[in-house]
């Protein structure tokens, strides 16, 4: 299968474009994270282009915004959230983005809570309670206001950026008929 070299510059750009927007003052955790990740699994014909592009823009942004103890865990949730987009997102619709989006907040704060719980062995027990008690923990920021509350923050920032990607996507590809698949 050869690639169609206009789609993939758009789609390429998009997603650095997104990446690049971390880089803007923003509310914490409303980030394009997990709507990257979703965009180019869903979109990207060639699979490891799926992974590269995505990854390789996160990459590019977080040399500049520096890394942590637990990025293992982000690239980990970032790997799956493109596999939900390969797998969810095979017929794009505004639905099925929306419910992608929210799986996808919910992943990605699944498995960057164990990573906290898990590199914090002085912090939280290395036990099940002590899991618990770092799920808990991390979901006590329901409870403060919006733009405060940082799973809301999560769960609205890839709702609002894969809308932005999506939609941005597809309004193009009503505009110039060669980016769609053959």
């Amino acid at each position: 299968m050869k690639i169609n070299n206009l789609r993939f510059v758009t789609l390429a750009l998009l997603v650095i474009t997104a990446a690049l927007t971390r880089l803007l003052p923003h509310p914490f955790n409303f980030t394009p994270i997990g709507a990257i990740a979703l965009f180019g699994g869903a979109y990207f014909s060639k699979k490891y282009l799926a992974f590269l592009i995505p990854l390789a823009a996160m990459l590019l942004s977080d040399a500049i915004i520096g890394f942590h103890s637990s990025m293992w865990a982000v690239y980990f949730s970032f790997v799956l959230i493109v596999a939900i987009g390969m797998g969810a997102l095979q017929k794009v619709t505004a639905l099925r983005v929306l419910g992608s989006a929210v799986i996808s907040s919910i992943l990605f704060f699944l498995i960057t809570n164990f990573a906290v719980w898990y590199g914090s062995a002085g912090f939280y027990p290395q036990t099940l309670p002590g899991l618990g008690a770092c799920y808990l923990a991390g979901l006590q920021f329901y409870q403060q206001d919006f733009f405060g509350n940082l799973f809301f923050n999560t769960v609205m920032g890839d709702i609002f950026f894969s809308g932005l990607l999506f939609g941005s996507f597809e309004l193009i590809k009503s505009r110039v008929p060669s980016l769609r698949m053959a």
